[in-house]
């Protein structure tokens, strides 16, 4: 069964690398002009793809199709986390079942499209997100939003992520990434109570920068910088070493939305009972009045 599971995976790998003909060659329209060619990947989940509407296309520069999983296009619903916006993602556990409602691509061999996170030296992860949940699922201890998984990763270990995650005891919004495959993840953690940050039932926009050249992070929401403090004082991404300081040269084995081990049949470690729009991933770092800008920008409709 697993093996069959990972054969479907790498298909869906495979099958993203023909999709760049999906995508507008002038950019997104709901992305800011000057952020486009930093654009990897963009899934507003108004584009299924043809002939297949449980497969999402990617609107980035990349072309990473993403699967709709534990439910195909009914995970698209109608909402609107921003104006002009019309479908959005919704993620969830099933109780007694494995099959998780959640998003995203994994392959063992990598995701060749998202080459831009191999010896990277930074990402943003962004998006609309609106929480129905009050905590974490029975015996777990985060919420997952959206990540890049590593080059070694089984379906949870990041790159770049954005999740919701106990820290010394209280749930927090943080960005977790990681520099290196195999090794240690820094954490920084909003210092505001999850719940303002992302009232219940109430669409907000997030934000998480990485730079991994220099070992630091920041949160964003709604536009504007979040309060915190990273969780580890020494060196896990191990920057007083040699150089160059950029992630492990690999391609990532994919992305997760909503929790992780992105394919069908998996329980998850993390779901987050949520609906998510206008998730972007980017090849860089981006600055606070970047992130501003595509608030803004969205925000206008």
């Amino acid at each position: 069964m697993r093996r069959a599971l990972l054969a479907t995976a790498v298909v869906l790998a495979v099958g993203a690398a023909a999709a760049p003909a999906q995508a507008d060659p002038t950019g997104p329209a709901g992305v800011h002009p000057t952020l486009r060619s930093s654009l990897v990947a963009f899934y507003d989940f108004d584009h299924p793809m043809p002939g297949d509407p449980a497969l999402e296309a990617d609107q980035g520069r990349s072309g990473t199709e993403i699967e709709l999983i534990g439910g195909g296009s009914d995970l698209r619903v109608q909402d609107r986390a921003y104006p002009g916006g019309r479908k959005v993602l919704q993620t969830g556990a099933v109780a007694g079942t494995a099959n998780d409602r959640k998003a995203g691509i994994w392959s063992a061999s990598g995701v060749r499209t998202l080459r831009a996170y191999n010896a990277a030296e930074g990402a943003t992860v962004m998006g609309w997100y609106k929480r129905s949940m009050d905590g974490p699922a029975a015996g777990f201890n985060a919420i997952g939003l959206t990540g890049v998984l590593t080059g070694d990763s089984d379906g949870h270990a990041v790159r770049a992520l954005l999740e919701l995650i106990d820290v010394n005891g209280t749930l927090r919004l943080v960005a977790l990434g990681r520099r290196l495959d195999g090794g240690n993840s820094q954490t920084f953690a909003a210092t505001e109570d999850w719940r303002t940050l992302l009232p219940k039932d109430q669409w907000v926009h997030l934000a998480a920068t990485f730079d991994f050249t220099s070992g630091t992070m920041a949160l964003y929401r709604d536009g504007r910088a979040v309060e915190g403090f990273y969780t580890r004082n020494d060196d896990p991404w191990l920057l007083n070493g040699p150089g160059p300081y950029v992630t492990t040269a690999t391609d990532p084995r994919g992305i997760k939305i909503g929790g992780s081990f992105p394919w069908q049949g998996s329980a998850d470690r993390n779901p987050c009972d949520c609906r998510m729009d206008a998730l972007m991933l980017l090849d860089r770092p981006l600055t606070a009045r970047e992130v501003a800008n595509q608030y803004r920008f969205m925000n206008r409709g």
